[in-house]
């Protein structure tokens, strides 16, 4: 017999304690590698700016993890200290670009909405996160299809919009509320404080190697991050509800993924890949996650997320009323007349 919702809860919130050795070790263990990679590449441009361009995707993928901990602090799950949360948090964001306070705020409204179909309606500029069902995407014209389905093809979902959106979308507010002075701001200081950075960098080294090495590794932090968080919610199984129909204990287990991967991939992503767990609650910080999934597993068991099949799932772009699974567009043609 599967344990209630409320247990289930009760399971995954035992584990939201952030401990302040874990996260000085996760920081050392994120930022050391980074910086020394990113090093690495400016060594080594003065023998082969091949090889420093090669060297972009070890750096991107370890940047992977500073964007975790900025994750984390945004929840407030990292360190125990909202001061800490936010100074690392703010230190996170001029590495990974991201304003860290505008961020942190749109994102909890994902948390409140997750695998909503009632979100799907407008399309909009969150082509990750919401769904059209079948029945809404027959109804669209030919134009208003090819302007739904030109985004979310996989090759420009998640290899040329990625880049854009950490290099120059996050540059300005552009969906922020006029009423968000503080993360309307956020975008702001933080961009100040880039210019400054990079400036300083160029300053000391040329603006040909601070392109070279700072640019591609982004675009390889961006591509990976925006994978993940796609296949996040969108996989063979997800469950998407209409409103009226949604339940969070459902939505975290069903609408979640558990992406398996191998343990060297885990450390990499952050434990990320236990996405489920952290719908459950976000409180529990990115370290505890594996110990949290297991307990969760022990009182409700879920089907993980196989790599191979993650690696498709970017093709599932709609909801299909009918079986109650996600597919692909070529799934939804119109029905012969």
């Amino acid at each position: 017999m599967h344990a209630s919702d409320s247990e289930v809860r009760r399971t995954a919130a035992t584990f939201a304690r952030p401990s302040l050795r874990a996260g000085i070790v996760q920081l050392a263990t994120s930022f050391g590698p980074f910086i020394a990679s990113c090093v690495a590449m400016y060594l080594v441009y003065p023998l082969s700016p091949w090889l420093t361009l090669a060297l972009a995707l070890p750096t991107g993928a370890l940047l992977l993890r500073i964007f975790i901990i900025q994750h984390d602090c945004g929840h407030g799950s990292f360190f125990a200290s909202r001061r800490a949360n936010v100074a690392v948090g703010r230190l996170c964001s001029l590495i990974t670009l991201t304003p860290f306070a505008n961020w942190s705020r749109q994102h909890g409204r994902h948390h409140g909405e997750w695998n909503d179909l009632g979100r799907s309606g407008g399309g909009g500029a969150d082509i990750y996160s919401t769904c059209l069902t079948v029945q809404e995407y027959r109804a669209l014209s030919s134009g208003q299809r090819l302007l739904y389905r030109l985004p979310r093809h996989p090759l420009v979902a998640n290899l040329l919009l990625p880049p854009l959106v950490f290099l120059l979308l996050y540059r300005v507010p552009f969906d922020t509320p006029k009423d968000w002075r503080r993360e309307r701001a956020s975008v702001h200081l933080t961009n100040l404080a880039l210019a400054g950075l990079f400036a300083t960098l160029v300053a000391l080294f040329g603006w040909q190697e601070v392109l070279l090495v700072h640019a591609p590794v982004m675009a390889v932090a961006a591509v990976l991050g925006v994978w993940l968080f796609s296949v996040q919610h969108r996989f063979e199984t997800a469950l998407w509800s209409p409103r009226s129909e949604w339940r969070f204990v459902e939505a975290a287990l069903g609408g979640a993924s558990w992406l398996r991967l191998p343990v060297p991939l885990r450390w990499l992503t952050g434990n990320i890949g236990f996405h489920h767990v952290h719908h459950l609650d976000p409180r529990v910080p990115s370290y505890r996650l594996g110990a949290a999934h297991e307990a969760v597993q022990a009182v409700r068991p879920t089907s993980p997320l196989t790599l191979g099949r993650a690696l498709t799932a970017p093709w599932l772009t709609l909801w299909d009323e009918a079986t109650g699974r996600l597919v692909r567009f070529r799934d939804a043609r119109s029905p012969a007349r």
